[in-house]
Formats: structure tokens, sequence, C-alpha cells
């Protein structure tokens, strides 16, 4: 059986805190809503549980798999708690607030807040023509600081999705789902096995490649383009193929301001080096006035970065 039809059972005591339900989960982990005993406070609970690399004994202890599958899981354990350590120490807003983590039953586990409300998801589903461009520009550069300090403290998040941006009654939003985390190695290549979801993992991820702040950004941007079009972009392999993006600048100018889709088309350059490469690079382009849909006369793509001072992202056309 997988181990994510085997979850904790309801009413469980795990290291003084009492399993409540499953909230779900992915192909590494589960995640449990659970109160702890001390303080009586609900909380989530991480299971670190890779889906075809183990599986749970009946008295709760967890297991590999087989042994081919041995060393990526007690690397895979390492990994979890490091990263949980990190998080832990990075305290901001729009961040989900890790407050403990601890190995049991022979894996590794994190506690993080328990917050209501809604993933980005669930707001693009019952917003079929898109969301508006206010939702977006409330929404994105919160989160963009929250993703900064991560930045700031060593780690990229790297699977940044719609199902990972939580918002909060009033729509304050929150950066969710860190299974995928990674310090940034000094020579930007991946440390670990990584986790991808197609559509918003540029290039550099599904072909092992260097990794920055560039790859976040691109995640960002694909998220911003979900947004407005109900769906990501084209996935990254299929772009390196034939490039099918239409540029949200073509696509929705008739909808948001010329300020806003550029933007995204920017996040969204297939080459690493033609996105944004910090968190304030992007957060710049955002915070600028919207304009008009079309932007005002005279003011194109270019011009408009120029403006921004920011670098023309794209290669001259040849006449």
């Amino acid at each position: 059986m997988g181990v994510r039809k085997n979850p904790l059972s309801n009413g469980y005591l795990l290291k003084g805190y009492r399993i409540e339900k499953t909230l779900g989960g992915g192909g590494f982990s589960l995640v449990y809503l659970a109160t702890n005993l001390e303080t009586q406070e609900r909380v989530a609970i991480k299971e670190f549980l890779p889906s075809m690399q183990a599986r749970r004994l009946p008295n709760g202890r967890v297991e590999p798999a087989s042994v081919e599958s041995a060393r990526f899981f007690h690397h895979g354990i390492k990994r979890f708690f490091e990263e949980g350590s990190a998080l832990a120490r990075v305290h901001h807003p729009n961040i989900v607030r890790v407050t403990n983590f601890f190995r049991a039953h022979n894996t590794a586990y994190m506690v993080m807040r328990y917050e209501e409300g809604n993933d980005l998801r669930w707001y693009i589903k019952r917003h079929p023509r898109g969301l508006s461009e206010k939702f977006i520009r409330t929404v994105f550069p919160p989160l963009l600081d929250g993703l900064e300090e991560l930045h700031r403290n060593g780690l990229l998040h790297l699977d940044i999705k719609p199902a990972n941006i939580f918002l909060r009654p009033g729509g304050n939003p929150l950066l969710l789902d860190f299974g995928a985390a990674q310090r940034a190695c000094e020579s930007g290549r991946p440390n670990g096995p990584q986790t991808l979801t197609f559509g918003f993992a540029p290039i550099e991820q599904h072909e092992k490649g260097a990794l920055g702040a560039f790859t976040d950004l691109y995640a960002m941007g694909a998220s911003m383009y979900a947004c407005i079009n109900g769906r990501p972009p084209p996935p990254a392999p299929e772009r390196q193929a034939k490039d099918k993006y239409r540029r949200a600048s073509v696509a929705f100018a008739h909808r948001y301001s010329a300020g806003l889709l550029e933007t995204i088309d920017w996040c969204l350059e297939y080459a690493p080096s033609q996105r944004p490469q910090t968190v304030p690079e992007l957060l710049n382009a955002l915070k600028q006035p919207a304009m008009e849909p079309h932007g005002p006369a005279g003011i194109g793509p270019r011009s408009y970065l120029n403006r921004l001072g920011l670098r023309w992202p794209w290669p001259k056309p040849k006449l």
C-alpha cells in the first residue's frame, strides 16, 4: 500500500501533538492538522513520506520500500531536517512560520502555524476570465517581500505555484510548502533531488542546471500568468522544442496594463539571464503605477522598461 493511503490515524499522539486529521500531501510528504497538547493551539505538521521510496509499518515506523530506495530515503530525511532547521530561522509575515521540527518513526516532521483561508488555485478557479489587476498587485508584492527574506537566508523555494500561495482572511498572502527548498550553494547547482511542477518550473530545473533567484522569479511570473489566464504557460521543455508561449503583453493587452503584462513576460523569459535576477528588480517593476491597457500613446515595451531603469531583456530584432 502506498504511504499516501496510510497516514497516521486521527487521534494519534506524536511527540506532544495529537493528530486531528490528514489535510493532504504530495509525492514527498503528508500534512496533518494537529493540536499542541501543551498550548491547545492548532498546528500543521508535515511528515516526510516519499510515496515511491518508503512505506509505513503497522507500528507507525517508516521504512525504505527497497534496498535501492534506502539511500534516497535517508538523504531525503537529512535534507528535510536541515531545511526545517533553516526555515525555523526565517521570520517573515508572508512566509509560513515553522515552530518545531523533530525526528520520530524513522522519518522527520516539521511543525508549522496553522492558518485559515484558501490557496490561490481556489481564487483562480472561481474567476475563469482572470483575476483583477488590483488583486495581482495586492497579493504578489508581499509574497515577493517574503521571498526576498528567504533568499537573504540562502534558501531557494523552487516550487512556487498557486497551490503553494495561501490567502488568509482579508487577502494577506502566505508562501507555503518548502518541501523542495534548497540552500543556494556556491556552484548554483542542485544539491539534491528536485520537485518541480510543469508550467511553473523553468528550464534549468528540468535540465538540472544552475539555479538562482531567477528560478523562483520565473515561477512567480508563471503564477501571475495563471491568475490572468486560468492556467500556467506552456511547460519549459515544450518551449525548448518550439516556443508557443504567447506573450501576456499580446494576449491580454485589452484587459490589463502594459506595465503588469510586460513584467510577467520579463519573468517568463526562457533564458535565465534574460529574467529579473533579484527580487528587488521584480518588486520595482510591480510597484510602478498601473497604466491603462495598451499603455499611453507612445509607451511600448522597450520604452516602458527603460523608464523603469531596467535593462531591455529581449534581443533587438534583425532588420
